[in-house]
């Protein structure tokens, strides 16, 4: 009997590298995707601590204004992982989800509980849409269409990612890159996508057909860091991005849905390592998102938040300089000169001499 041919990628056509092997994308000197065994495995464990069916933020939902020009530099929670940026006169919207549900299914999967930071109707003119890869809780196609047709914003994403949201909104503007590619957008910014550990699948048959990544954003107003969905991966990336950025004023790190280890590690850093990852990519200061709206994993809602604080405080960072955002939750970031702490916390609290800011480290 022959052998069964394996499917063609359906989101991307293009040459081999270092990590894509001409037909699905994969982690260099990284870590696959579990499989269904060990999918299985976790679920039939049951261990999931109850969350509460509504978890209402403490801040009411914010009315951003227009814009933000100068050197400021505004975050506005909206919840998970979708922030408003806005900075040099740009409005930013990272992996935008105002859907109640982050599933293929209108009736089943993960629902919000609590309501999204910004009423839709609220948001100011969007412009960027930072778009870090597939997943249903990072892409949501129905606000995707949304913002389409009342903000036609420009969204930035690593590649196979625009065909995803072209079958659905044939009309968006979508500029897809590999890693190490860039954008410029108008003459204040300009977008770098760069690597993160994670995978891709919008089903069960199109796993790593689409890239996953971060972004860098340059700008007047500093460098912001858009983390993504990413595992520590060894604090790889964030050399990486130290190396060739020399530092951030802010990144927004993911803090949130790490457990089981076993399971998760790979893929979804834990406070701990966002901490470290903070100090190794030189940020000033950072936000925690990817946490307390969608229960995911098996981490109890408050948590990352409170292992957050044990983490800086493990480390010798003030708490300020890292805060688990809340949806309607609104900073101003503070101008910093990014790399102010030479030291690097690792994971688990233990601190290790680093360099000088003014020697970004190579990665290892």
């Amino acid at each position: 009997m022959p052998a069964r041919k394996k499917a063609a990628n359906r989101y991307y056509d293009g040459p081999a590298s270092d990590h894509f092997d001409g037909r699905l994308f994969f982690n260099p000197q990284g870590l696959s995707p579990a499989r269904l065994v060990d999918l299985l495995k976790w679920k039939l464990a049951n261990r999931r601590p109850k969350w509460p069916p509504a978890a209402p933020s403490p801040f009411p939902q914010a009315r951003p204004d227009p814009r933000v020009d100068g050197s400021g530099l505004r975050l506005t929670m909206v919840g998970h992982s979708s922030l408003l940026v806005q900075m040099a006169g740009l409005n930013i919207l990272t992996d935008p989800v105002w859907s109640p549900r982050v599933s293929p299914l209108a009736f089943a999967g993960p629902r919000r509980v609590n309501a999204p930071g910004i009423a839709f109707a609220d948001l100011p003119p969007i412009d960027l849409v930072l778009l870090s890869h597939n997943h249903y809780d990072h892409l949501d196609l129905a606000t995707l269409a949304l913002l389409k047709k009342q903000h036609d914003p420009l969204v930035v994403t690593p590649l196979g990612n625009d065909a995803v949201i072209h079958a659905a909104v044939p009309d968006m503007r979508v500029s897809a890159h590999d890693w190490g590619g860039r954008k410029k957008v108008g003459t204040q910014a300009v977008v770098h996508v760069e690597p993160a550990h994670h995978w891709s699948a919008r089903g069960a048959r199109d796993r790593c057909m689409a890239l996953w990544g971060s972004f860098v954003v340059e700008t007047a107003a500093g460098k912001l860091y858009f983390g993504g969905d990413t595992g520590f991966h060894g604090g790889l990336h964030y050399r990486l991005l130290a190396a060739r950025h020399g530092g951030f004023r802010l990144a927004i790190l993911p803090i949130g849905a790490y457990e089981p280890r076993w399971f998760m590690e790979p893929h979804h850093q834990n406070p701990e390592e966002a901490v470290a990852g903070m100090a190794l990519c030189r940020a000033a200061f950072a936000a925690g998102c990817h946490w307390g709206t969608f229960r995911l994993t098996d981490e109890p809602l408050e948590e990352p938040a409170l292992r957050l604080g044990q983490a800086l405080r493990a480390a010798g960072i003030a708490a300020g300089r890292f805060r688990a955002l809340r949806p309607g939750e609104v900073w101003d970031v503070p101008e910093a000169a990014a790399g102010r702490d030479g030291a690097e916390p690792q994971p688990g609290g233990r601190r290790l001499p680093g360099p000088s800011p003014a020697t970004p480290r190579e990665p290892s």
